[in-house]
């Protein structure tokens, strides 16, 4: 069916199956031994003597994927050399994690990544230090920070998002400013990062984050009622002492008021928009609607809030859901969407669809004219957001992943309660909602497809209609 006439009604229908109290898995040996060795088959077709891992709590996401975990509160820097040698360079709270390091190495320490004020003992030359790590003058290194630069002004293999002191050091050691080259695109490169397809075990663990994120949304959805307070429903957010990998939003009426980006004592009044995030490894789940039981509640300026934003968006992703495919260019995607929801109307401006791992956003192969095919394992956020004037926003932002027949059978003999979970999603969204992905798809969230466009309304959701 053509998507611009499939039809959409607010229907009754059970909510979807969560699934709390789930277990962690943790990502194989064999598979951390193997994404170090794509990490060094690459800086040799790169042709680097060395690469430069840069890591904070912020940014860390790249170290933890050879490292196993990140430099909770100081600077760190992993250093793997041509012949395959990894040293640990650590402030002095974070030696002691270095001897768990999933990938081995030599834990050097420099004081300067400490916190201010903290002992300098063993104080020396960064510099000094990095020769400690194998580095040598006249070496061709590749520093890796967190984000791509894809400008088209300026060189970007010579833009960098480490602090100066550390570019200062690298430069010192290689002799030549033009020796120091960016090499974030071997980890996050969305048409050839190591980091953008994912094994099963990887997989596995990063469906533990999007079922809490869903698991999570589901709960704090029930909750909302009129005079309950932003911090009563984020409460329900947050969930097993998990970290979250975004600002948690919990936020009804205005946001940003007085600057504030976290849940508030803000009462939620009948009326209100509201907007509910939180994300962990491996998925975010959110939410927008309105604070009403049904149309006639609506302000009076948004009362076709339904029919003028809610259906049109809901055909775009259900739109998006139904394209998704291995070997499908990320420009057909983003041309979908266009199709469906154009820019110009609906004033979407980010890319809609993205990758994600540890970050919320790792990067995106999916943008106007992109030629980058989508593969499996590939773990993909729906990320279409309108702005339409004068109305709150409208948002089913959650995670599901490309898997091929191959993957497919990995995951399910080898973490059969995750390919369960999987499958009774799948089961849901096409029995319930009329929704058919093509097989190729997993879902890694709970509340794939599931539109509540009134959040008094605990019973109806959008349906497409046969």
């Amino acid at each position: 069916m053509n998507p611009s006439e499939a039809r959409f009604e607010l229907i009754a229908v059970p909510a979807p199956k969560t699934f709390p109290n789930v277990k962690t898995p943790v990502i194989s040996d064999e598979v951390m031994t193997q994404r170090l060795k794509k990490i060094l088959n690459a800086l040799h077709q790169h042709k680097l003597d060395a690469v430069i891992i840069y890591a904070d709590k912020e940014h860390g996401g790249n170290f933890e994927y050879l490292a196993g975990f990140i430099p909770r509160f100081e600077e760190a820097l992993l250093i793997l050399t041509a012949d395959g040698q990894l040293s640990y360079v650590m402030g002095n709270e974070n030696l002691k994690l270095v001897p768990h390091a999933r990938n081995s190495g030599k834990c050097l320490h420099a004081p300067a990544f400490s916190l201010p004020n903290q002992p300098m003992d063993n104080d020396a030359p960064l510099s000094e230090v990095l020769a400690q790590a194998g580095l040598k003058n006249g070496n061709k290194i590749g520093v890796v920070g967190w984000k791509l630069f894809t400008s088209k002004l300026s060189d970007t293999q010579y833009q960098f998002d480490v602090p100066a002191f550390i570019l200062e050091a690298i430069i010192e050691t290689a002799g030549d400013r033009k020796k120091v080259v960016n090499a974030t695109s071997l980890f996050i490169s969305p048409a050839d990062g190591a980091r953008r397809l994912n094994t099963a075990s990887e997989i596995a663990f990063y469906e533990f984050g999007a079922n809490l994120a869903s698991t999570n949304v589901m709960a704090a959805l029930d909750q909302i009622e009129p005079g309950k307070t932003e911090k009563q429903i984020g409460h329900w957010l947050s969930a097993d002492g998990q970290p979250g990998n975004v600002v948690m939003i919990a936020a009804t009426g205005e946001r940003f008021a007085d600057a504030c980006l976290y849940p508030s004592d803000k009462q939620i009044q009948r009326g209100d928009k509201f907007s509910l995030t939180v994300g962990f490894k491996g998925g975010l789940t959110s939410r927008a609607a309105y604070v009403v039981a049904d149309e006639n509640e609506l302000p009076p300026a948004v009362a076709d809030y339904l029919s003028a934003l809610a259906i049109p968006y809901y055909r775009a992703v259900t739109s998006w859901l139904e394209t998704l495919r291995p070997g499908l260019t990320g420009g057909e995607l983003y041309q979908t969407i266009e199709n469906v929801m154009p820019k110009e109307k609906w004033h979407w401006h980010l890319n809609p669809g993205h990758l994600v791992a540890d970050e919320e956003w790792l990067c995106s192969p999916v943008s106007a004219d992109s030629a980058i095919k989508l593969e499996s394992g590939m773990i993909f956020q729906i990320d279409i957001i309108p702005s339409l004037p004068g109305y709150g926003g409208c948002s089913i932002e959650d995670t599901v992943a490309l898997a091929d027949a191959t993957l497919r059978k990995e995951l399910q003999s080898h973490f059969p309660e995750v390919w369960q979970r999987m499958e009774t999603r799948k089961a849901y969204l096409h029995d319930v909602l009329n929704i058919t992905v093509s097989e190729d798809v997993i879902l890694l969230s709970n509340t794939v497809g599931y539109l509540r466009p009134f959040l008094l309304d605990k019973h109806r959701a959008l349906v497409r209609q046969p």
